[in-house]
């Protein structure tokens, strides 16, 4: 198939476009890179340097593609109680217009990058696809939003879509050449190592009197190698004529913070200080997932999940680019 990928540049869009052109798929990728690097861009795909609100853009790309991944967008969950405004233009206006394009151009399958913050505070854990959806930060709402604009663009113009609802993404690509690169830096796993590699003496956690054993957030870690196969494998079974559909997509285990910092020490053979903070604004104390329909319906269940190889891939990644695809830009731009 061919394939547009919004978002192809950023840490999870490079992954999976990765993986689709390995399994022989073409690929067209739309990013602005305001937050993504050319230099994570695979060669075998076409780069188109774009905002996902440009219709323009989405005209030129979108013919010929027989389905969409769209996977650009802001996730930082401060920010978005910051500005809530830029996040619900960036994650539900702007991607309006890639729906109106699309539906003008006839490509009727979407895979759509969406957020177990969408659950908020969640009822039971751990989390299935059916639990209310109470979003307690913007970035939740953001997703929440354009979630709703898929299911109705499904009702009156026949879009199949699926949408894949993320716990906590990590890792690196297995051979150490794609990985995590935000700037500023607010993942936990990322945070941690770098505190390491620069020898910092002491390292921030957010809040530590969450109701939760040792009082600081729990979270469910997916890989982003495992991730990505997710997308290709809902990505082929709309291809194969299938319905679309919801699916979380995590380990189904919880780490605290505190037993994640003492496993980056354990892999990095490095210790830093923990320093409790305040809680920063809209994170929930526990999300778990419960991935048992993912299993069921798409196959899918992770093959890099334990805490130990993520975080392991996480730190050749890191240790080998200090600052992220910078050296290979400026290698680039030598050359």
């Amino acid at each position: 198939m061919r394939i547009l990928v919004t978002g192809g540049a950023g840490y999870i869009g490079s992954v999976t476009t990765r993986l689709l052109l390995d399994a022989g798929h073409e690929v067209v990728v739309l990013d602005s890179l305001e937050n993504g690097h050319r230099e994570a861009v695979d060669p075998r795909a076409t780069l188109v340097v774009a905002d996902i609100g440009d219709r323009a853009a989405l005209d030129g790309a979108l013919p010929g593609c027989d389905a969409v991944m769209h996977l650009a967008g802001l996730i930082e969950v401060a920010a978005s109680q910051a500005d809530p405004a830029r996040y619900f233009e960036a994650n539900a206006t702007k991607p309006l217009e890639l729906l109106r394009a699309m539906a003008d151009n006839g490509v009727r399958s979407i895979v759509f990058s969406s957020t177990a913050a969408v659950y908020g505070q969640p009822s039971h854990v751990p989390i299935d696809e059916d639990a209310p959806t109470a979003p307690v930060n913007a970035y939740g709402s953001s997703k929440l939003a354009f979630e709703r604009e898929l299911v109705a663009f499904g009702e009156l113009h026949g879009l199949r879509a699926v949408r894949l609802r993320y716990f906590n993404v990590a890792g690196a690509s297995p051979d150490g050449q794609l990985g995590e690169a935000h700037s500023p830096e607010t993942h936990l796993i990322p945070r941690i190592l770098h505190a390491m590699a620069s020898g910092q003496a002491t390292f921030e956690v957010f809040g530590g009197d969450y109701p939760t054993p040792d009082g600081t957030c729990v979270r469910d870690y997916v890989h982003v190698w495992d991730l990505a196969q997710a997308h290709r494998i809902a990505l082929e079974r709309l291809g194969a004529g299938g319905a679309g559909g919801l699916w979380n997509l995590g380990s189904g285990r919880g780490f605290s913070n505190l037993e994640l910092v003492l496993k980056c020490a354990d892999v990095t053979g490095r210790d830093v200080g923990i320093f409790i903070g305040p809680r920063r604004a809209g994170d929930p104390a526990v999300l778990v997932a419960s991935a048992a329909r993912a299993k069921a319906e798409l196959g899918w269940e992770p093959e890099r999940g334990d805490l130990l190889t993520i975080v392991g891939d996480a730190w050749r990644w890191h240790s080998t680019h200090p600052d992220g695809y910078g050296a290979l830009a400026s290698a680039r731009g030598r050359a």
